[in-house]
């Protein structure tokens, strides 16, 4: 694909039809362009394209967003997945997109500084050194459009910084950067100060040098994040005294008009408010020099500060800042006096708790966004949570004073709201936010609080002031302090009595039907986490019992809500719809003609339109519990939920909404496990061939459950696979999962399945070729997990077929490589097995060898038979070698199948695990048992084995035999 003026004309045609909303010429641009990115010179073209002045602009953007998408997906390769991108084309990019996005207009500069930290993430620095250097010679040009764009890359790549892990690799790492950018950073610091002066009265100059102190103060966070950098701690002055200057600037000509959008003065305001806060945290000893100085500054800042929404998230800032200083037990004296925190309740927390006008407008016109912030946490950067957050941890430093002191005031709120409730609202509201504050010691997102204050009663408090909230006759009154009550509820469900708890579930449930959007998620997402509490013995504090009498009106409730435009894929109700079914269980079939349809209309809706992960995925978990529910006391309904599904599932495949395939595979796995065996419908039968499709198996989201739906063929139409002649499709997607470090365990999740289930002369003719394979990838990658997988499975051929059929496949492919998998595999890594199926699968596996293999006890192999049962006894009685191989690396180390996205997992959809072995309760008693027998057909012989074994794992044998009753001869 050569980079010439007629390829160009094309991409950008098709890059033009990717902007187009007519979905029938969008999409195949789409995949047209999809289906030549693996070409040479593609990226190279894209940037050619985008780098053209006479272009479009909406076009170069296109191609800008094009390629970093490209990188993206394409860049980092994984150990076992090809390379997409030719190895010239990848240093030809290196060599070229520093300058480009630093000569292109900023809506590009963007998307190329994105992409340039998705390469860094994998090459810098050991295979891309040259970076650093080329972005720090750039500061010496004085051009800020340049110095902006390399900053703006530089905080994207180092972002990473603060939240990686520790590792020597990072370290070496931020050393390196350390090395090239501290000193030019500071240098830019000190130089950048300067011109605030000397263009003091430019306001356009002066937004852009702003700008670029607010990146400077970013990178120089991620750069200080890991630990404190000697060069850093050196140059503190500089960098303190430069804060000080910043956070006490008025810079009057960038003071903006509007009170929503925040200004360039206050986000650098609020970066330094994060850089000090970072030191207080962490640095605290070499901080203290600063400390009363910032302290000074920031009560400054919160006092002289106004109330509107574009100063948010600096006065979260500052108060988060607060909150570190005062976390700190030697910092106590800075808070001590009573008039300090007098004043600090006054002045700083009681008006930034306030309800304001933006958050009434964000509770009638987004209560969406109001719920994510307010139940969900998202509100970490509001001034209420940053208030909440210091008023916490004031209480808890300064316990009885701060009680005493936000007592009084809570005296007040609520007299002001008793004498005139509907326009006093707003006092009650922050009342109720200040005692969760002060009296929360300690809370889980499971649980919510799990310890308070021992000075506040929250009983009391919920009795005298929250109650009566939730009883009031109209739910659509004083709708705030309805949700204020519910939130309270939910925050303490784990304190408050239970009967104070399950006591308001019928409140709960006549606010399901209230106008507002806030309340009724509040009241669905509260008897969510009601019914999934549970008392100390682990059992669920609500039964289908006590939901029973509720059931009907709570259900009904929940449905009517998502008829409403508001809250038509509202996932908290959806939520509380499964929980409920969960509870309900068997209560729930009455309802279920009049609500299976409700939930396949919703789901025909969503289909359209996939745009709400949380809600679709508990609408597919609540059809996996009406199916696992009718269908345990029913089994003939299973044919009545195919008829209603199969054309919604079909529909879903047919039309790739890659979504939900996953959860199609589930649900139709779970379908047919309920099938009887050799009466599958003939639909699976028809759907078979586009399961075993190579393409269907690109994406890691369907690997998972597509095994779990050919494990359900295996027991259920094996017979009919192998007279359709697709048992060589089911061999094909075993190849390729073996060969896979991140997919190999359902690899061998599969074959386990298919020697089990299909019949031995149909797969003997392919033993060899599977056992080759599997010896191919051991040699190429030897992983922990592999290495499971694979005695995992030679212990179960041995169980299914013969031990001596496992001797003689594998010494059918190499003479004596037998011995290898005794001495390298089963005797040196058995320790390694975790699970208790696996375990018992490779206890009778290895007992089978010991007892009914010829080839161990008088043949070929027999000097390992002692080493090999001193290796069961220790199996047996030892704890689990947890050494790990070099090849590991990253690879999650689990013996059992688990799903690639946790999120498309279907829990109630969990099939059980299967135990091919259930005749074999005790393996200890089936290796006592198989000794004896042994013993028996071959007299005088084992006894001098059995001998040789050390004391210790003699001993234990000896243990066995006496406790089973049994001798060996």
């Amino acid at each position: 694909m050569d980079v010439s003026d007629e390829n160009l004309v094309t991409l950008s045609q098709y890059l033009q039809q990717t902007l187009n909303p007519d979905v029938n010429v969008r999409r195949p641009a789409e995949k047209f362009l999809e289906g030549i990115e693996i070409n040479r010179n593609y990226s190279l073209l894209l940037l050619h394209l985008i780098h053209k002045p006479e272009v479009d602009m909406t076009i170069r953007v296109a191609g800008a967003v094009a390629f970093k998408n490209f990188i993206k997906r394409n860049w980092s390769v994984e150990d076992d997945q090809p390379d997409r991108i030719h190895e010239s084309d990848r240093s030809q990019i290196k060599a070229l997109i520093v300058t480009l996005m630093l000569s292109s207009p900023e809506s590009i500069q963007k998307q190329l500084s994105d992409a340039i930290s998705i390469i860094g993430k994998t090459d810098f620095p050991l295979k891309w050194p040259e970076l650093i250097t080329q972005m720090v010679e750039k500061f010496s040009t004085g051009d800020f459009n340049v110095i902006n764009g390399v900053l703006r890359t530089a905080h994207s790549l180092f972002k990473k910084y603060r939240y990686e892990f520790k590792s020597n690799e990072l370290w070496s790492e931020i050393k390196h950067v350390l090395e090239k950018l501290a000193q030019p950073l500071t240098d830019l610091l000190v130089a950048t100060m300067n011109l605030t002066q000397t263009h003091a009265k430019d306001e356009n100059a002066l937004k852009v040098i702003y700008n670029s102190l607010m990146l400077v103060c970013k990178v120089f966070y991620s750069l200080n994040f890991q630990d404190l950098p000697e060069f850093f701690e050196d140059n503190m002055g500089i960098w303190m005294n430069n804060f000080h200057t910043l956070l006490t600037a008025e810079v009057k000509c960038l003071e903006t008009s509007d009170s929503e959008e925040s200004g360039v003065m206050q986000q650098l305001k609020s970066q330094v408010c994060d850089n000090i806060a970072l030191y207080a945290q962490k640095y605290d000893e070499e901080f203290q020099p600063y400390l009363q100085q910032f302290v000074t500054d920031i009560w400054s800042l919160l006092v002289s500060t106004g109330l509107e929404p574009k100063f948010d998230l600096l006065v979260s800032n500052a108060l988060q800042f607060l909150s570190s200083v005062a976390d700190r037990n030697h910092n106590r004296y800075l808070f001590e006096a009573a008039n300090v925190l007098n004043s600090i309740c006054e002045k700083v927390i009681i008006p930034n708790m306030q309800f304001r006008e933006s958050d009434k407008e964000l509770f009638e016109d987004n209560p969406e966004e109001y719920t994510r912030r307010d139940i969900e946490g998202s509100d970490i950067d509001t001034r209420r949570r940053a208030a909440c957050d210091l008023v916490n941890t004031l209480s808890q430093n300064f316990e009885e004073s701060i009680i005493n002191i936000f007592g009084s005031y809570l005296q007040v709120m609520m007299k002001q709201y008793a004498e005139n409730p509907q326009q006093n609202w707003r006092s009650k509201d922050a009342a109720i936010y200040l005692v969760i504050s002060m009296v929360s010691r300690g809370s889980t997102q499971k649980h919510g609080v799990t310890k308070s204050s021992q000075f506040v009663s929250v009983p009391q408090f919920c009795q005298e002031h929250i109650l009566m909230e939730l009883e009031r006759p109209d739910v659509n009154d004083m709708p705030v302090l309805k949700a204020d009550a519910i939130k309270y509820v939910m925050t303490f469900r784990s304190i408050l009595p239970k009967e104070i708890v399950v006591g308001t579930l019928p409140q709960l449930v006549r606010h399901i039907p209230s106008e507002s959007a806030v309340i009724h998620t509040y009241a669905a997402c509260a008897i969510e986490k009601i019914l999934m509490m549970r008392n100390s013995t682990n059992n669920a504090i609500v039964t289908g019992d006590d939901l029973g009498p509720l059931s009907g009106e709570l259900l009904s409730n929940l449905f009517a809500v998502l008829d409403r435009p508001v809250s038509e894929e509202n996932e908290y109700v959806m939520k509380a719809i499964m929980r409920s079914f969960s509870t309900l269980q068997n209560k729930v079939i009455p309802y279920l003609a009049s609500i299976l349809p409700k939930l396949t209309e919703k789901l025909q809706a969503v289909c359209k339109n996939p745009s709400k992960p949380h809600f679709n995925h508990y609408l597919f978990e609540t059809f996996s519990l009406a199916i696992k529910i009718v269908c345990a006391s029913n089994p003939g309904a299973v044919k009545s939920f195919e008829d209603v599904l199969f054309p919604i599932f079909q529909g879903i495949l047919q039309q790739d909404i890659q979504e939900f395939i996953p959860y199609v595979f589930q649900l139709l796995s779970m379908l047919m496990e309920m099938t009887p065996p050799g009466s599958i419908p003939e639909p699976y039968m028809q759907l078979l061939p586009c399961l075993l499709a190579p393409v269907l198996w690109e994406r890691p989201a369907n690997i998972s459950p597509l095994v779990r739906l050919l494990c359900a063929y295996s027991m259920q139409a094996a017979p009919q696979i192998v007279a359709q002649d697709k048992l060589g499709g089911f061999l094909g997607v075993f190849q390729k999962l073996i060969a896979s470090k991140s997919n190999d365990h359902e690899g061998f999740h599969l074959m386990q399945h298919m020697i089990q289930h299909f019949p031995t002369e149909a797969l003997t003719p392919f033993h060899k070729q599977i056992f080759f394979l599997l010896f191919q990838r051991l040699s190429s990658s030897k992983t922990t997990k592999y290495v499971i997988g694979l005695i995992v499975f030679f212990s179960m051929y041995a169980v299914k077929y013969s031990p001596n059929d496992l001797v003689s496949t594998i010494d059918g492919i190499q003479a004596q490589m037998f011995g290898m998998v005794l001495e390298k595999l089963l005797i040196a890594e058995m320790q390694k097995i975790s699970g208790i199926v696996e375990r018992k699968i490779v206890a009778c596996g290895v007992t089978k060898l010991l007892c009914e293999c010829p080839e161990m006890y008088t043949g070929t192999y027999q000097k390992y038979w002692t080493a090999l049962l001193q290796a069961l006894l220790c199996f047996f009685e030892m704890p689990r070698d947890e050494t790990t191989f070099p090849d590991d690396h990253f690879v999650e180390i689990d013996d059992t199948p688990s799903f690639q996205t946790t999120s498309a997992k279907l829990n109630f959809a969990n099939a059980a695990k299967s135990d091919p072995l259930q005749a074999i309760s005790e393996p200890r008693q089936f290796l006592a048992q198989s000794l004896a027998t042994l013993g028996s057909s071959q007299p005088g012989r084992l006894p001098t084995y059995v001998n040789s074994i050390n004391s210790e794992a003699l001993k234990i044998l000896q243990g066995y035999l006496s406790k089973f009753g049994v001798q060996i001869v």
